[in-house]
């Protein structure tokens, strides 16, 4: 049996190798990233302060935009520190690390969009009791086991990720560490991993998209038959603005880790894992902002009063 070297340390591949486009790359993905911090910090606060927001759809928007501004913290600044740097060496201490908030903060968002999804079912079918069913309490106790359902899943994955030694090569194929990459350079057999990854991800991920969308189907129905205009437009302007934000992460995330390996691309590969990684933090505020009147009139006032 011939002896292998246990690696400690990484290579990411980046988004490039070309050094004509670092420069670039490095000048928009920035721009992106503050642009993302922005954004979300402007929602955030201005819900957080505005008194007319104080309600649950806006509690839990105002937790999409803290963790949007998370996930992509937990990217982003490695990414551009290494474009910046020239170098792209990482430990297997802070890749693992990595791996566990990217899917704690993924996990979270995903979670947190099937609790909106009800939320909003609540709002439309049952108006009259809406403030009953969700009140403050429920809404901090639906947090904290969004939290907790995403730390457990994302320990489960770091603690199988911990038994895995690497030495086939230590060029991870990605601007960051993910469970893909990481499974290829693997010299232990990672079938309990992925194992985890069908189990796991097939209770958790199907059950949160069932659970995210089949309210929508008593939604709409609801919807048709509201008589006044006004109240009609609302009710499809907050529902669409969740429904774009749902089926851009689930598109991107079903795209990534769920079609053929034969079909895989490295190039295409890290367009997609950009899109998800980076810019969809990004377009959540804008969708928002953009299609909630009540919203923006909230940024109006919280920006003049500055």
């Amino acid at each position: 049996m011939v002896n292998e070297t246990i690696l400690s340390m990484l290579v990411l591949s980046g988004l490039s190798d070309l050094q004509c486009l670092q420069l670039p790359l490095l000048l928009i993905f920035l721009l992106v990233y503050l642009m993302t911090i922005i954004s979300n910090s402007i929602i955030f606060l201005s819900i957080c302060m505005d008194s007319h927001l104080k309600t649950p759809m806006y509690f839990f928007l105002g937790c999409l935009a803290c963790l949007d501004l998370c996930c992509s913290s937990v990217i982003a600044p490695r990414m551009l520190f290494d474009i910046y740097r020239k170098r792209r060496e990482i430990s297997v201490v802070a890749c693992i690390t990595q791996v566990f908030f990217f899917i704690f903060f993924g996990m979270s968002e995903i979670f947190l969009l099937t609790v909106m999804s009800y939320d909003r079912y609540i709002a439309i079918c049952y108006p009259l009791h809406y403030t009953q069913l969700m009140h403050l309490r429920l809404c901090v106790q639906m947090l904290s086991g969004i939290l907790f359902l995403a730390l457990v899943y994302s320990l489960v994955h770091t603690l199988c990720l911990l038994r895995l030694d690497f030495c086939r090569s230590n060029i991870v194929e990605s601007f960051f560490c993910d469970l893909p990459q990481l499974f290829h350079l693997s010299c232990t057999d990672t079938t309990i991993n992925i194992l985890v990854i069908f189990l796991l991800g097939g209770l958790f991920g199907l059950s949160s998209l069932a659970m995210t969308f089949l309210p929508y189907i008593r939604i709409f129905a609801t919807v048709l038959n509201i008589r006044v205009q006004n109240m009609r437009q609302k009710a499809f302007s907050t529902c669409t603005s969740h429904l774009t934000v749902v089926f851009v992460f689930y598109g991107t995330l079903f795209f990534t880790y769920f079609r053929p390996v034969t079909n895989y691309h490295v190039t295409e590969g890290r367009l997609i894992s950009v899109f998800y990684t980076v810019f969809t933090p990004l377009l959540n505020p804008l969708v928002y902002s953009l299609r909630n009147q009540e919203l923006k009139t909230a940024i109006r006032r919280w920006r003049h009063s500055l």
